[in-house]
């Protein structure tokens, strides 16, 4: 969902092979992306020029770029082998917590929170542009720079006169399965991603240099999640079990089992991490994190919540 006070807009993709653009003030289509030639698999806000942009991944192999005022395409990224089915900015966080961190301040003011959040946005992008990372059922991710220009520190991007060419940064390569998930830190300095061969990778998030490999699971890793500051990561598996790994050994931390079916989800509200089970149980267990001790499961049951991702 894109967050413009005087016009909110919703993207939503499609198995048809189009992305539409929707008006929440009069709940109609403002406009429909017919680039794509298969399913689109994720659609993303991202905000890396003043009216706004579109990321869309699909099953065609390719992720394109749109202006999101008026569905322009920016580019057409060719590079991957399958399908295209996961990508991240290194500014979602900070595009979908606006002036909101892990300290909990609080803005005193509409004013004060608008220029809170250009801060925090701002600070991710001051020696790098916005960056994205794409995954595939290639078994590879790309790094990629598409707005190289607006950074002082960034080399240019390589692009055609009609924007639609651009070359990736780097290829990131090790996984032996399909690519199910990559996400970047809050911070952005780094990114993890989760395969079907069980394993989670961690990447630096501005190089795309290969950091640890962080093994664990014994089916394949479904979803990671960043805690707010960067600090812990956790990933949901097909073996039922939610892992809590430490970033200063890239080992196992916690282990959190519990559920007797595949873990699709999971993910961090505030200081408890919310998963949720998508196939026989049908359950979500409300786990809390003891942040001072050893971390604990909290076996509470907690409401069921819609699965479906708004973006900034």
């Amino acid at each position: 969902m894109n967050r413009n006070a005087s016009n909110p807009r919703i993207a939503s993709s499609s198995k048809d092979a189009t992305v539409r653009i929707w008006s929440m003030s009069n709940r109609r289509t403002e406009y429909t992306l017919g680039g794509h030639t298969a399913s689109v698999n994720l659609v993303r806000w991202g905000g890396a020029i003043p009216s706004g942009v579109l990321y869309t991944a699909s099953s065609d192999r390719t992720v394109q770029i749109w202006e999101a005022e008026k569905g322009r395409c920016l580019h057409i990224l060719k590079d991957h082998a399958h399908w295209v089915t996961t990508l991240t900015l290194n500014t979602d966080f900070v595009l979908r917590t606006g002036p909101y961190d892990h300290t909990g301040k609080q803005p005193s003011s509409d004013e004060e929170a608008k220029a809170w959040a250009s801060e925090r946005y701002r600070k991710i992008t001051s020696q790098h542009s916005e960056l994205m990372i794409s995954g595939s059922d290639d078994h590879t991710l790309f790094l990629w720079n598409l707005f190289a220009s607006d950074s002082k520190n960034d080399a240019p991007a390589e692009t055609s006169a009609s924007g639609t060419k651009a070359k990736p940064l780097t290829r990131l390569t090790g996984h032996q399965r399909q690519i199910s998930h990559v996400v970047f830190s809050p911070d952005g300095t780094l990114a993890a991603s989760a395969s079907w061969d069980s394993s989670v990778r961690l990447w630096n998030g501005r190089t795309g240099k290969f950091i640890a490999t962080m093994r664990g699971h014994i089916g394949p890793v479904y979803r990671l999640t960043w805690s707010a500051d960067s600090r812990m990561l956790v990933s949901a598996s097909k073996d039922s079990t939610v892992k809590i790994w430490d970033l200063k050994t890239y080992k196992l931390k916690v282990d959190l089992p519990g559920h007797t079916d595949e873990v699709y989800c999971v993910d961090f509200v505030a200081d408890k991490i919310l998963e949720k089970l998508m196939k026989q149980e049908n359950a979500v267990r409300d786990l809390e994190l003891q942040w001072r001790s050893e971390l604990q499961e909290d076996t509470s049951q907690a409401t069921k919540f819609n699965n479906n991702k708004l973006s900034p």
